[in-house]
């Protein structure tokens, strides 16, 4: 029982060890990109405008991911759906990958505060995880050269994105992670997939005929929107970063 519990222990601590790494690897990847080709063209917001923004961006989309919903004509029910990337896309679109990210992060953190976690935190990995393999490739290829066809690209390379990026990571990390932390054994897993899809018959074909194709229907729930709405909204976030840009210089004269 002594081994079994310092077993579990270790086994959590090195999923928060890979977590805190992934977490850092996303932030610095996005860093870099806009330290470097996006050099110029990231809208670039004062300290207390920059916090504002992500923070209140972070908030509605921890509200929406509070109400996250299963598609079991595709995936076992642990799989969810939920809309708040868009807030996230808005962000990156407004202030870059990093601000995606961050508010990413926020957002993961909101809804772990507010309703905890029901995946043993491997469902919340995945989703700030896959949610930037999104965010992040979307917005470095919008803020290349702003327009609404790159738009419409960057929202098609980021679903294309985190479709495979999803799937790939949910068959070599997610999926055995979560079948270790929540003590279901992958045979169990794949089962729940198979019932719905006879095709699925390994962790493999799981992430090819559930994950990818619930990834690729998120990727197009959240770009439509993001399309419709980018444009108002972000009326509204350079209104802030100017005002805020006049208040700082009024300041300083």
């Amino acid at each position: 029982m002594g081994n079994g519990l310092m077993q579990s222990i270790g086994e959590n601590l090195q999923f928060l060890l890979v977590c805190a790494v992934v977490i850092a690897a996303v932030i610095a990847i996005a860093e870099v990109f806009e330290r470097t080709l996006l050099r110029g063209s990231v809208a670039r917001a004062g300290k207390t405008q920059y916090i504002a923004i992500c923070g209140m961006l972070g908030a509605l989309a921890g509200i929406l991911y509070l109400f996250d919903f299963s598609v079991p004509v595709l995936a076992p029910e642990f799989y969810k759906l939920d809309f708040s990337e868009l807030p996230v896309m808005i962000g990156a679109f407004s202030l870059g990958p990093v601000a995606g990210v961050v508010i990413e992060l926020v957002k993961t953190l909101l809804k772990l505060v507010l309703k905890g976690t029901s995946t043993a935190f491997v469902g919340d990995l995945a989703n700030f995880v896959v949610g930037c393999s999104f965010a992040v490739p979307a917005a470095i290829v919008y803020h290349v050269k702003k327009s609404r066809g790159t738009a419409v690209l960057s929202l098609a390379v980021g679903t294309a994105v985190m479709t495979v990026f999803g799937s790939v990571f949910n068959a070599f990390y997610l999926i055995p992670a979560f079948s270790k932390l929540y003590g279901l054994p992958l045979d169990a897993i794949v089962g729940m997939g198979n019932a719905i899809n006879p095709a699925i018959t390994s962790v493999s074909t799981l992430a090819l005929f559930a994950v990818a194709p619930l990834n690729l229907l998120k990727g197009v729930l959240i770009s439509v929107p993001t399309m419709l709405l980018y444009k108002r909204i972000s009326r509204v976030l350079h209104n802030i970063i100017q005002g805020g840009r006049v208040a700082q210089r009024q300041t300083q004269g």
